[in-house]
């Protein structure tokens, strides 16, 4: 069935009369005529009951109204979109934690110089609850570390490396340190997310040593401000990306690298079924950006492997 077979239908379906649908679709009233009747042989049933007075669906006919409306809507939105884009208008939102959009600002420069009217707005997102404003639409973007392994997700190329560090009070034993590892984590207490993805926990904050013994957990956050405040306190500690202690360097903090960790990983990531053109054109202006050099640094690197990282 074609598009403007649909639109003829639904339109129908919505006016009950052949004369206004046609007025209101620019055609023929024979044209209106003529798609209902191929509609009706291709499906083999009447879609309509038509008689002097009135027009009505028949059952058929409200059975397919209801079942083309949405996705006719999402199609003639996910056009409109496209619209937005090819003419280089629109807004963008984007996701972003701690210092994140601050380091973003070449790939926004270069979206700006190859899309002059599109807007690009930022939204804070809490690292306790990473994927919230994705899914509620909040965000059309966010740039998030890795993994992220969601079915309705999809992860773009890797962007950005930094060292995991330890964040610790300035009280704290190891404070001092010029280093620890994996293993000195089962000596402290950290921080508990409320709705961070246990994957996702586990590669910052790992809940075992290397050994096995268990990394214990203390205060739930559900903000970075909390876990701020919970880690300058004394009350606990977290493991986090590099790039935080370049921005956060309060007195009452500490920041020692853990040797042994691996690199966190940060990529962008957006709902599939919400994939745009727009969000197209900044996951490639985020590529294209040109590298920051320094141990923790934005920089465009190769795509994982298919799946690696995101469904």
């Amino acid at each position: 069935m074609e598009l403007r077979d649909i639109e003829i239908f639904l339109t129908l379906a919505e006016e009950l009369h052949f004369s206004r649908t046609a007025h209101r679709l620019h055609v023929t009233q024979a044209r209106v005529s003529q798609s209902i009747k191929k509609q009706e042989r291709l499906i083999g049933g009447l879609l309509f009951e038509r008689t002097s007075r009135a027009v009505r669906l028949t059952p058929l006919g409200e059975q397919l109204r209801r079942e083309l409306g949405a996705g006719y809507r999402q199609i003639m939105d996910g056009v409109a979109a496209a619209r937005t884009a090819a003419r280089g208008t629109g807004t963008l939102t984007v996701g972003t934690i701690g210092p994140h959009s601050w380091m973003l600002s070449d790939a926004v420069a270069l979206l700006r110089t190859r899309l002059p009217a599109v807007q690009v707005r930022f939204r804070e997102i809490q690292p306790p609850a990473p994927l919230d404003l994705l899914r509620s639409g909040d965000v059309d973007i966010a740039v998030l570390w890795l993994p992220v392994e969601e079915p309705d997700l999809t992860v773009g190329p890797v962007i950005h490396t930094s060292r995991t560090l330890l964040m610790t009070g300035a009280s704290h034993p190891y404070a001092r340190r010029d280093a620890v590892r994996l293993e000195d984590l089962a000596d402290c207490v950290f921080v508990a997310s409320r709705s961070l993805p246990a994957y996702m926990e586990e590669a910052l904050n790992p809940f075992r040593t290397p050994s096995g013994r268990p990394v214990p957990r203390g205060p739930q956050i559900s903000t970075w401000q909390e876990a701020l405040t919970a880690v300058a306190t004394g009350q606990a500690v977290a493991s986090v990306s590099g790039d935080i202690a370049d921005f956060y360097p309060w007195p009452n903090l500490a920041f020692v690298p853990i040797v042994d960790a691996p690199p966190a990983r940060w990529a962008p990531v957006w709902r599939t079924a919400a994939e745009s053109p727009l969000v197209r054109s900044f996951t490639q202006a985020l590529s294209d950006a040109p590298p920051t050099t320094g141990e923790d640094c934005w920089c465009a690197l190769p795509a994982p492997a298919s799946g690696a990282d995101g469904a």
